[in-house]
């Protein structure tokens, strides 16, 4: 299937390093990041997932759960955490989906046959709290993801969710945003007392909400 954005993502229940994971379950009143790998015992995904370990603290803050997949089977999984923490310096403390039979790679689209018809692209899928897909990112399986980048959208996308603004190119938590287009400037009035810096019509600055 083909899951865009504004969908409401499936449900399933798969194996993991910590016990059977239902999604719906697993991510109840959080958001979720549901990111894939190649395959096990392979150096990029080694260095991911040590990163997304480190990064923990930081998902908590955002009320964001983290769920890693790879095709391999479970026994292959809690034996590659031993590499993990030894060469990453952290252990993985988050679930690492076991998707042998490839239930969820194929519910998700995560194998991309042209690109390798077995394994899984390094698909990333951030899940908000009503189990909306809000965003989608694909990298070759020979190119590491950027995290820092994954929590600068959701930092975007909750802000957003909560504030009539959006973000800019580059935008980072604290940075000045754009007062949203359908907002008038009477009603943007009521929301930025403080003003805000007009360029355009359509294109008005404001400081960050609660900044």
């Amino acid at each position: 299937m083909t899951l865009r954005l504004g969908d409401i993502v499936p449900n399933f229940t798969q194996e993991s390093t910590e016990g059977p994971i239902n999604l719906y379950d697993y991510g109840a009143g959080s958001w979720v990041i549901l990111f894939s790998h190649p395959k096990d015992f392979t150096p990029v995904c080694t260095t991911e997932l040590g990163a997304v370990a480190r990064l923990k603290p930081e998902f908590e803050k955002r009320n964001v759960k983290v769920l890693g997949l790879s095709v391999d089977p479970l026994k292959d999984h809690h034996a590659w955490k031993g590499d993990i923490a030894e060469t990453q310096g952290v252990a993985l403390n988050f679930p690492l989906l076991a998707d042998a039979d490839r239930k969820v790679s194929d519910l998700y689209g995560m194998i991309h046959p042209n690109a390798n018809d077995t394994l899984t692209v390094r698909s990333v899928f951030v899940i908000d709290p009503n189990k909306k897909l809000r965003l989608t990112i694909t990298y070759p399986a020979s190119t590491g993801r950027n995290f820092d980048e994954i929590l600068r959208v959701i930092d975007s996308l909750q802000l957003t969710d909560k504030n009539k603004v959006a973000t800019p190119v580059n935008w980072k938590d604290g940075d000045d945003c754009i007062i949203v287009p359908s907002l008038s400037n009477e009603d943007a009035k009521k929301l930025f007392p403080q003003g805000w810096k007009e360029l355009k019509p359509y294109l008005r600055m404001v400081k960050q909400p609660g900044r």
